[in-house]
């Protein structure tokens, strides 16, 4: 991902998160802090049609939705996958099982033990196929009810 991607970005989470969507000042402050768990996938016509957003954080305090971070903890315990949003012509493709993929290797390669991440939009499902276990019961959730806290062992 580079600064010249990000109006896509923000366009991509405005499609595709609804009443999840984000400032593109979070998107701006995500590459800047840690430009190696950011990512965009490009369609064959070089459209931005998906992009990842991951960075460590800590596990029992997960960043707000929309939130400035300031500056990424150095008693991070979690490698924390923030968003991955495709556009409907990357889905079906493998492109968020391989952004997954990749942020699972990103996290163990950073010496992580797990990766978590807030399921919306009834991603959860999606996200167990991925993986991933339910950290909550949903009621509790930072994103607030239907939400889920979810974590994948590595």
């Amino acid at each position: 991902m580079a600064a010249a991607d990000l109006a896509a970005v923000t366009a991509i989470s405005d499609a595709v998160h609804l009443r999840y969507r984000e400032s593109a000042a979070t998107y701006v402050e995500r590459l800047a802090l840690y430009p190696a768990g950011c990512r965009t996938l490009w369609a064959p016509d070089r459209r931005i049609i998906g992009y990842l957003i991951s960075h460590p954080w800590r596990r029992a305090d997960p960043p707000a939705l929309d939130a400035v971070l300031g500056a990424i903890p150095g008693d991070a315990d979690t490698y924390y996958l923030h968003d991955i949003a495709l556009l409907p012509a990357a889905r079906g493709t493998g492109a968020g099982t391989a952004a997954t993929a990749f942020v699972a290797e990103q996290a163990a390669r950073a010496g992580f033990g797990d990766v978590t991440l807030i399921a919306v939009n009834g991603a959860d499902s999606f996200w167990a196929a991925q993986g991933f276990l339910y950290a909550d019961t949903g009621e509790n959730s930072p994103y607030g009810p239907g939400t889920h806290v979810m974590r994948r062992p590595l």
